[in-house]
């Protein structure tokens, strides 16, 4: 036989020796349990906690692969690990320490306990994990940062090994991060007897507390999510069970709520245009603005409302 045949028969040989091993390397790992915390990009398992309830619920899951059922129950063990937080700080925001999201301080949650198990012949445990909200910033998430320390069968996935349960926070008007109405109205430098200059953009609102939300006043900007500007031009609205709003610096801005305009009561509103349901704030107010002059608007705040619960801003009762 040819020599060079011969080596060609032999080349044949080897590769389906390879194919076959392969082949069976993936059918084993393609049956092999392995288990997994449950997490989304980054291993962030994303939580929104309402402010109208005192205390609720979120849960840390952990989720079971494999094509054959599990024979064996599986007890996982977790452990707080901070440096978890560091992580994941240090490779998204790198230097840029004011986006550093912080870890949740121990008196605004309960874990009753860190073991849990997927029983023998299924593929999903879950722990619960009890939120106090009330205090929390809309500025900021949260973590609680956790990661698998023992576990009594099978494998664990070590690429989702650790779970960062990120806390935010809503009420019925807002959510961590702001919620953007449309804004319309008027401004026009108080005393002054001149037109009013029409006023048109968005404007973000952040959750306080069950009944209070932040906004900055008038036309004030904060591109840059500063600090600074919102403490120095930011106003409050607290939202009364009649639905009425009383308008309150939120902390160096001299502000006075104006009421009597019957366009602008100071109020907010469900109203539905014949094709939409919108959320409408109406508002008058004077403010001592960044220019150092004192202006009174009037705005109408407004928002699209639909009753969907899958949408974190909103809570259908």
């Amino acid at each position: 036989m040819n020599k060079y045949i011969k080596i060609f028969l032999i080349i044949i040989l080897f590769c389906g020796l390879f194919s076959c091993n392969n082949e069976e390397v993936f059918q084993k790992e393609q049956y092999k349990n392995v288990f997994a915390l449950v997490s989304g990009t980054d291993n962030v398992s994303d939580w929104v906690h309402d402010l109208r309830k005192p205390e609720s619920e979120g849960y840390v899951s952990a989720s079971l692969g494999g094509t054959n059922p599990s024979k064996k129950d599986i007890q996982i063990t977790l452990v707080q690990d901070n440096k978890l937080i560091d992580n994941y700080n240090n490779v998204i925001f790198d230097v840029n320490t004011s986006k550093y999201i912080r870890p949740l301080e121990g008196s605004k949650y309960t874990i009753d306990s860190y073991v849990f198990t997927i029983p023998a012949g299924e593929v999903k445990a879950s722990i619960p994990v009890k939120i106090r909200p009330a205090g929390l910033s809309p500025d900021s998430s949260y973590f609680i940062a956790l990661k698998v320390d023992t576990y009594s069968a099978y494998e664990v996935n070590p690429d989702k090994d650790y779970v960062l349960y990120r806390v935010q926070i809503k009420n019925w008007w807002s959510i961590t991060g702001g919620t953007s109405y449309n804004q319309r109205g008027n401004i026009l430098a108080s005393g002054s007897t001149g037109n009013p200059v029409q006023v048109f953009g968005t404007k973000l609102l952040f959750p306080l507390t069950a009944t209070k939300v932040r906004l900055l006043a008038g036309t004030e900007i904060n591109d840059t999510f500063d600090e600074y500007i919102y403490n120095r031009y930011s106003i409050v609205m607290n939202i009364g069970d009649d639905n009425k709003i009383n308008i309150e610096p939120y902390k160096n801005l001299e502000v006075m709520q104006i009421d009597g305009d019957p366009d602008y009561p100071n109020i907010v509103v469900l109203e539905n245009d014949g094709f939409n349901t919108y959320k409408t704030f109406l508002l008058c107010y004077s403010y001592k603005a960044s220019d150092d002059v004192t202006y009174v608007i009037k705005e109408e705040l407004r928002l699209e409302y639909k009753e969907d619960p899958q949408d974190p801003r909103f809570l259908t009762d």
